[in-house]
């Protein structure tokens, strides 16, 4: 069994992203949403990008964009994957960009695993989020992982959420999640990484694997 593949999102500072491919991470994340205390401009994410040529896979984060926005984004900065929120032609997206589309699903009970790939490239699993959150995304918590025993994944998914360099292993072990994605669980103050908890939760995903 291959190695688990590890994202590591919202990045927004020179020194998460060079810990970042320093660590073998599998893709880094650009967080292009204001709400989100890891927001980046496409011309920010850029700058750090450039840091490295080539590299890991670089995805963009948009919460109900349009093809306009997306498309500005894309003249500023190179971008792979497109992980998205909300109410979002996937199929004209893809058929725009010629990108794969990451699509992210809140998950509280068993009835909102999904049946179907929604369209998307690959799915992004993480709890949904409550009423009151400000924005999507798991808001660092996690949801019953013993949900997905038994389930069918109907395309290529990633687990999200709550995820941290300690519960990571337990994670994957219960989940069977060949992928993980961290944001907030790898920073020492919101919106701010931590090298030292990047290098120990790629170590711990790979470990758990082993």
């Amino acid at each position: 069994m291959s190695a688990v593949k590890v994202k590591i999102c919202g990045i927004n500072d020179p020194v998460a992203f060079d810990t970042a491919i320093e660590a073998s991470a599998d893709w880094v994340g650009f967080v292009f949403f204001p709400a989100s205390p890891r927001f980046v401009t496409p011309a920010r994410a850029a700058a750090l990008s450039a840091r490295h040529a080539g590299g890991p896979p670089r995805v963009g984060l948009f919460v109900d964009p349009t093809a306009e926005a997306i498309e500005a984004a894309l003249g500023t900065v190179h971008l792979d994957v497109l992980q998205v929120y909300g109410t979002v032609d996937v199929p004209g997206l893809r058929a725009r960009f010629g990108l794969p589309i990451w699509r992210a699903v809140g998950i509280a009970r068993e009835a909102d695993l999904p049946a179907s790939a929604l369209d998307a490239d690959a799915l992004l699993l993480e709890a949904k989020a409550p009423p009151t959150a400000t924005r999507p995304g798991g808001n660092a918590q996690t949801f019953d992982w013993s949900l997905l025993r038994g389930w069918q994944a109907p395309a290529p998914w990633l687990l999200a959420g709550g995820l941290t360099p300690a519960n990571v292993a337990e994670a994957i072990r219960i989940t069977g999640a060949t992928a993980v994605d961290v944001s907030s669980g790898v920073e020492r103050q919101r919106g701010e990484k931590d090298p030292a908890l990047i290098r120990a939760f790629i170590a711990a995903a790979r470990k758990a694997d082993a």
